[in-house]
């Protein structure tokens, strides 16, 4: 693919319109062409700053009270007590209910455009390629049940070393890795088996160099782990059961 073609491709890619096979083209093609992947990132900063909560603000506590006395009768005076009607009756409990409705509304708004987690999209990022890998024949591109294969096929392709190690022992054979895209970086991805079932181990360097605790969570059926350790992270992915893939988790000392 040709960069005169980012014009269309790469926003297409952006926005998740393509369809897989155009998406897997231009994925190859970022790994190779800086430029198209500088602007990838500067859509994807765009679109975070975008959605920052410093963007929106909640309503002021006063809202509520300046609805109700625009939409309210004044209270009648304290030596005046007239009898309402049924009409009038009506009138207030249907201004209240538009009040009600209104600041209900109000705050149902604010929480659907609050920004997401940084987690939150990058979880949704490891959903989409561990979907993609399953669907298109690409589970590894160096298929290989050897640790001393898979692990020095990553040499020159990325600038870190990701942990390999075979874990049939466990019960977590490895079947091989394969480079991926994430979080705005190139990543290893390790392939492990369990029962038949593919385990997706996503890892790439933690720029902050914190240390974090394992999470978990579930997204479409799909059991999800991370943890940040050594100045790595880890996402985990599958759809085996919770429980197997802490136990390979604390293998690979999340």
């Amino acid at each position: 693919m040709g960069c005169s073609e980012k014009e269309y491709l790469l926003h297409g890619y952006f926005d998740g319109e393509l369809d897989l096979l155009s998406s897997l083209e231009i994925e190859e093609h970022l790994k190779t062409c800086a430029d198209c992947a500088q602007e990838l990132r500067s859509q994807q900063t765009l679109r975070r700053a975008l959605q920052s909560p410093d963007l929106y603000q909640r309503a002021p506590s006063g809202l509520k009270a300046r609805i109700r006395s625009t939409v309210l009768p004044p209270a009648p005076a304290v030596n005046v007590k007239p009898r309402r009607g049924w009409e009038e009756w009506l009138g207030i409990a249907a201004a209240i209910a538009l009040v009600v409705i209104a600041v209900g509304s109000g705050a149902n708004y604010l929480r659907t455009w609050r920004s997401p987690a940084a987690n939150d999209l990058v979880a949704e990022e490891v959903v989409e390629s561990h979907v993609r890998s399953l669907q298109l024949d690409h589970l590894a591109d160096v298929p290989s049940t050897d640790q001393h294969t898979v692990k020095p096929w990553f040499d020159g392709k990325i600038d870190f070393a990701p942990p390999v190690t075979d874990f049939s022992a466990q019960g977590f054979p490895l079947f091989g890795g394969r480079l991926d895209y994430l979080d705005h970086h190139t990543v290893a991805a390790l392939i492990y088996e369990r029962r038949k079932h593919i385990i997706n181990v996503f890892i790439w360097p933690d720029e902050t160099n914190t240390t974090q605790p394992t999470r978990t969570e579930t997204i479409d059926g799909y059991n999800l782990i991370h943890w940040q350790k050594n100045g790595m992270k880890f996402w985990m992915i599958s759809d085996v059961s919770a429980d197997d893939e802490k136990q390979l988790a604390a293998l690979l000392g999340g």
